[in-house]
Parts: structure tokens; C-alpha cells; sequence
């Protein structure tokens, strides 16, 4: 019993002992991690911006495709753009931003650098990063936040607002404008926001991604939304991405849906009419067996239609010759008229009927035709009973 005793106040001073240690040997830090996206904002790249907008007391509306842009109190947000891809609706924007409308680009820009620095003249430069950049107290370029004052030449009311800190912005790259900047925001490299007039309108370039739905509430980017924009009451903003974008067979439904309803029915039509067929198109007759009689009197009218029945009158006439070859004797030693005379004689028929019958092998009447095959028939008969 002492014994189980001791052992048991051992584990405790143990189990005492570790979590003293780890206690003074460790720190503990609440750390907030956010939860996933939900609702519209997990399909909405822009939702935080919308809700923003519409607060302030402005219009929005998200769009995958350009369409149809507002008039000069618009304002079109750009996010993984393909600024060239498409010539017309390119030059439909760029004609929008000459007559007053408003632009602001992120820098997931695709394509297009040398349309975009020749239209409004703004460019990306790189430069080195130094060993600042990458000190190891702090997040790699292009995610750590960093603090952006305002270039000199900015108007004096905007001046005012001396300086946004800003996240995810490129580190190893600023911009560069060949024309007198209305705006923007910079840093020991050069110019990290920058707006330029176009026409009666404006494009704003930003060097960084900093309002999508988890961005947006961080540090000075919903303020700096408001200035890039240049946001009043009563504006309608435009957000356009490309990012999430319909299949090829999405985008041909999408714009073409009657053309391709017209041609699966034509494809359709055309597959029926060459296709084979799985049965006759008429019932099949009912099958039924022929007599003997049916049968003879169906091949005698046939060998009739065909050469007028010759074939069926020499056919018994050689039938006729058949029967007195066996059985008259010297049948087949006479002429001609002896044999129709032999034959005549043998079976009692007329003779100048039977000479007519067997000698004629011209075309006859059917009527003809069948008392001549009848009165063979009846010589050919005779034979064979009266030798039998």
C-alpha cells in the first residue's frame, strides 16, 4: 500500500514539474485566423468594393465582359484584365475614357503594356530590391505592407492625406508616367499609384492587388479605393474581371444559343435521313405457301408476258418429240412431215391441226396460244397412254 502510494505522488511531481516547464519555457499568442468566404463573396471577387460603394451612395454592379459602359459619371474597375485582347472593346473603353469616363487598373493587368504606356502613357519599371526589402523581419515583397505618401505634384486637397499604408504591393517594380500625373502614391523607388487625364476622363494604375474580399478592410485600402476612384455620391462603378471566365461551349450558348439549337435540328434531320433504318417502312405481307396448280398456272402466264409464249410452245413441242422418240418406232429417222404424219397417225389427232400446232413457232394470241399448247399436249398424252 505505501508503496503504490510513493509512486503515485511521483507521476504527480512529474506531471507538476513538465507543465512548470513548459509553462516558463513558452509563449502564447491568440492568433485570429479568418474564416472562409461565403455567400456571394465566394463568387464575387468585388463583393467587400460593392458593399463599400453602395454605403457611400453610389451604384455598382459586377461584370465578367465589358458591355454596355455608363456614362461620364462612371467609374470601370479592371481586376485580371486582357487589355489587348479584343481590339474593338479596347478601343470601345479607350473612346469611353476620352468622352469622361473613369479607369482604375490593378496590377494583374494581362497583356497590353505597350497599348496602355502609348494611350496614357503609364509604364512598369523593375529594379533591384535591396537588402532592406528582404529583411527577414519582415514579409517577402509583394506581401508585407508598407507605408505610401503622396507625390508633390498632387493636388493640395488631396495632399492632405499624407500617406496610405498599403499591402500586397509589388516590391520589385514601380511606375513610371510620361505625362504630368493628377495623383498618386509612392515610395523610396518611385511611383506605386499613379492617375493620369485622358480626354475629359482619367486612368489610375495601381501597383498592387489590395481590394479583393479579404484585402479590402485591411490597413488604408478602403481609403485608398475611395481616392483611386474618386468616388461621390451618385456614381456608378462598373467592376469587371476576367478571372473566372465561362468554357468556349459556355461563351458559343451564351452568344449563339438559336444558331446552335438550328443546327442540331439540321444534324439531327440529316442523321435520320441517312441513317439505316430498323425496319420496313410497309408491313410485311403475310407469308402463305402456293398449290402446284397456282405455281403452273403463275410460271405459264409468266413464259406468256415474255417473248409472246414462245418459249413455252417450243418447250412442249420438244416434250411432244421427247415422247414419240421412245415410243414410236423410227421416229427419229424421218423427215419433218413424215413425223408430224406419225404422229397423227399414232394419237389419231388432226393433221394439218398438228402440222399447224408443232411447225408455227410465231407469236400467238393468248387464246391461240392455249389451244395449240392444248392439242400438243393432248398428242404428247396419247402417246405415252397408248404405248404404255
Amino acid at each position: 500500500m505505501k508503496a503504490r502510494l510513493i509512486v503515485g505522488l511521483i507521476v504527480c511531481l512529474l506531471v507538476v514539474g513538465l507543465v512548470a516547464y513548459v509553462v516558463r519555457n513558452s509563449d502564447w499568442e491568440e492568433i485570429t485566423i479568418p474564416g472562409p468566404l461565403k455567400g456571394e463573396a465566394l463568387t464575387n471577387p468585388f463583393y467587400a468594393s460593392q458593399r463599400l460603394v453602395e454605403t457611400l451612395g453610389a451604384t455598382s454592379e459586377w461584370r465578367s465582359s465589358l458591355g454596355d459602359l455608363p456614362g461620364d459619371d462612371g467609374v470601370v474597375v479592371l481586376s485580371h484584365w486582357h487589355w489587348d485582347l479584343i481590339e474593338g472593346r479596347r478601343q470601345q473603353l479607350e473612346d469611353w475614357v476620352n468622352d469622361g469616363g473613369r479607369v482604375v487598373i490593378d496590377r494583374t493587368l494581362i497583356g497590353g503594356e505597350e497599348h496602355l504606356e502609348s494611350w496614357a502613357g503609364i509604364h512598369r519599371e523593375f529594379h533591384e530590391v535591396s537588402a532592406d526589402d528582404l529583411d527577414t523581419d519582415n514579409e517577402p515583397p509583394g506581401v508585407r505592407c508598407k507605408t505610401l505618401h503622396t507625390s508633390e505634384d498632387t493636388a493640395s486637397v488631396e495632399a492632405a492625406l499624407k500617406a496610405y499604408k498599403i499591402c500586397k504591393f509589388d516590391g520589385f517594380s514601380h511606375l513610371e508616367v510620361d505625362r504630368k500625373a493628377l495623383w498618386g502614391l509612392s515610395d523610396d523607388h518611385g511611383l506605386q499609384a499613379v492617375r493620369v487625364k485622358i480626354g475629359h476622363g482619367s486612368v489610375t494604375s495601381i501597383n498592387s492587388e489590395p481590394f479583393g474580399n479579404r484585402d479590402l478592410l485591411k490597413e488604408d485600402h478602403a481609403r485608398l479605393f475611395v481616392a483611386a476612384s474618386q468616388l461621390h455620391r451618385g456614381d456608378r462603378f462598373i467592376f469587371v474581371s476576367e478571372r473566372e471566365h465561362p468554357s468556349l461551349l459556355g461563351l458559343i450558348w451564351q452568344h449563339g444559343a438559336p444558331v446552335v439549337v438550328l443546327f442540331l435540328l439540321m444534324l439531327a434531320a440529316l442523321l435520320w435521313r441517312g441513317g439505316a433504318r430498323f425496319g420496313p417502312l410497309a408491313a410485311i405481307a403475310d407469308t402463305a405457301r402456293r398449290s402446284i396448280a397456282e405455281q403452273i398456272r403463275g410460271t405459264g402466264q409468266f413464259t406468256i408476258r415474255l417473248g409472246g409464249g414462245k418459249a413455252l410452245h417450243a418447250a412442249t413441242v420438244r416434250a411432244l418429240e421427247e415422247a414419240a422418240r421412245r415410243r414410236l418406232a423410227g421416229y427419229a429417222g424421218l423427215a419433218r412431215a413424215d413425223r408430224v404424219e406419225a404422229i397423227a397417225r399414232a394419237t389419231g389427232v388432226d393433221h394439218d391441226a398438228l402440222t399447224e400446232a408443232m411447225n408455227n413457232t410465231g407469236s400467238r394470241r393468248a387464246r391461240d396460244l392455249a389451244h395449240t399448247l392444248a392439242l400438243l399436249e393432248t398428242a404428247r398424252r396419247r402417246i405415252l397412254d397408248k404405248n404404255a
